[in-house]
């Protein structure tokens, strides 16, 4: 997996947490340099980390599945963009909480914005590609567009956000279609 791809599944990855920034910034509910930084380094971190999860549970699967992991790995990463295309297209808003950037709704927050990340870390388990490279970009990408969208907020509102999970959601689909694709070449 080279460079490039390894940024457009960053990218993708980032939209939820991109697009939950925006909105925390658009309601004005993490203000001040110090909620800023924790929010997005809490986003950047558990996109770090739970690929990781995902990759180790993955190498432990690899051996059962290795004839079908083409498949396993593009199954997965439609399931996960389609999944960020139905929320960008139907997802219903937050509930607004006093402050997202402290205690367990920054953790709450932080999972939910990642939980994909452990399809992806075992999609790239599958498709054997070491997981450090890859997940240290996904985590400085998540932690640097959070940080982006909660400053854009203000600017952007909700709107975009949603439209930023599909865009996420169809790079994901399409980087799966050329996973399966470059296998059935090879």
């Amino acid at each position: 997996m080279n460079t490039f791809e390894v940024f457009l599944i960053a990218l993708s990855m980032a939209m939820d947490a991109f697009a939950v920034s925006l909105g925390i910034g658009a309601d004005e509910q993490c203000e001040g340099p110090r909620p800023t930084f924790r929010l997005s380094f809490h986003f950047g971190f558990f996109q770090f980390l739970l690929p990781v999860v995902g990759w180790f549970a993955g190498q432990n699967l690899v051996r059962y599945i290795e004839n079908i992991d083409h498949w396993v790995a593009f199954t997965l990463l439609a399931f996960v963009g389609i999944r960020m295309i139905r929320s960008g297209l139907y997802g219903k808003d937050e509930p607004k909480a006093a402050n997202p950037s402290r205690g367990w709704m920054m953790i709450l927050l932080s999972i939910a914005v990642s939980i994909d990340a452990l399809a992806i870390g075992l999609s790239l388990s599958m498709i054997n590609v070491n997981i450090w490279y890859p997940a240290v970009i996904i985590g400085v990408v998540t932690s640097m567009l959070s940080l982006l969208g909660l400053r854009l907020g203000k600017i952007l509102g909700r709107k975009v956000g949603k439209r930023m999970e599909i865009i996420g959601g169809m790079v994901l689909i399409l980087i799966g279609i050329r996973i399966v694709v470059s296998h059935l070449v090879a």
